[in-house]
């Protein structure tokens, strides 16, 4: 079953951050994931949420998603998004 990890992002530093989006693409393929929105233009229909960086990237299932989040070959660019960035992120299993 497919799962949608889902992130929230305040981007603090953009030229780090721009470090970190040259080097998470590779790793997300090499564990098949795909991105199906990532940062374009958000519009809040309910509430007050107002994201400033919106992702969602799809995995089969969330163990593929744990291979690739706790992979070494994503660790690197996950600590560059950590300098760069704060955020809120969650994995929602798909239907």
């Amino acid at each position: 079953m497919a799962a949608y990890f889902l992130v929230d992002v305040q981007v603090e530093d953009q030229e780090t951050y721009a470090e970190y989006r040259k080097l998470v693409g590779p790793t997300l393929e090499f564990y098949g994931g795909k991105f199906l929105a990532r940062g374009g233009a958000t519009e809040t229909i309910e509430g007050d949420w107002r994201p400033q960086r919106f992702v969602i990237i799809e995995f089969d299932d969330a163990e593929q998603f744990k291979r690739w989040y706790n992979s070494p070959e994503y660790m690197h660019a996950r600590e560059i998004r950590f300098k760069a960035s704060t955020g809120r992120a969650i994995l929602v299993q798909g239907v």
